[in-house]
């Protein structure tokens, strides 16, 4: 299992981040009971080591005038890797899509979009989404409202999984 590479104190120290990645050092190593230079010195091995992909703040659209989100699921008329991968790339150069997932099913991709209104997002699945090279469908839905917007793993269920036996 992948998180028994980390003893306890690095899955601890993830736990918090995840729930809080501005605390300073001093804050951090308190909480998982460690002095501050060891807890700073695990903190950048689990960033060397990928765990921790980066730090942002969690930006609500909605206040900044994005007011539209939608879910556009995606099938392409060829799925060979040239083609899948030159979809991804498109993807991350459209501001709009703010997350692209490759999917197994009848859809190949699902992106989550973010607009400020519905006809800048609707110039955006006509002139660019279902005018791209590959594209043979596009189902939307909009977001009516969110119920849950987690953001990282439940380390609760992980530290449950890992006090199983093997």
């Amino acid at each position: 299992m992948a998180g028994t590479r980390l003893d306890p104190i690095d899955r601890k120290i993830l736990a918090e981040l995840q729930g809080d990645g501005r605390m300073t050092n001093v804050e951090l190593a308190k909480r998982v009971g460690i002095s501050a230079p060891p807890c700073l010195r695990r903190v950048r091995a689990l960033e060397e080591q990928g765990y921790i992909r980066g730090y942002h703040a969690d930006i609500d659209a909605r206040e900044l005038g994005f007011e539209v989100q939608v879910f556009a699921m995606v099938g392409l008329q060829s799925q060979a890797e040239a083609d899948l991968s030159a979809f991804e790339a498109r993807c991350r150069a459209w501001p709009l899509v703010r997350e692209c997932h490759m999917l197994n099913g009848e859809v190949d991709f699902i992106l989550k979009c973010v607009a400020p209104d519905l006809s800048t997002f609707q110039r955006f699945l006509t002139e660019e989404l279902t005018a791209a090279d590959n594209v043979a469908s596009v189902k939307t839905s909009l977001v009516i409202r969110g119920a849950k917007d987690e953001p990282g793993v439940p380390f609760d269920i992980l530290e449950a999984r890992l006090e199983q036996p093997a």
